[in-house]
């Protein structure tokens, strides 16, 4: 994980990652993320991960996928070049495991 301007230390950063890796059901992971997140910051995770996943898919301009998503297009923008042009490749990386299933 990203240090965030530096207010979360790399320790806490891979202890959260680490509890994420425990998880064994989408039960546990949901029940976890409805403890951890606000409500709004949960529909901003699943919102971005919805444009990722249509961006990815290729069928639709960023402005159709606003529309669909709710998402502005500055957030469909950012997420387009988080998958595309970001060295972390965290969406690439999820969105290819999925495929996969």
């Amino acid at each position: 994980m990203a240090l965030n301007d530096g207010k979360i230390s790399r320790q806490d950063s891979d202890a959260l990652a680490e509890a994420l890796l425990g998880l064994e059901s989408i039960e546990e992971v949901k029940a976890f993320l409805d403890d951890l997140c606000t409500p709004s910051e949960l529909r901003a995770f699943a919102e971005r991960f919805k444009v990722a996943r249509l961006l990815d898919a290729g069928d639709l301009s960023y402005r159709e996928i606003s529309e669909r998503t709710g998402a502005s297009t500055t957030t469909v923008t950012r997420v387009a070049r988080f998958l595309r042009e970001m060295p972390h490749q965290g969406y690439r990386l999820v969105l290819d495991k999925l495929k996969t299933k």
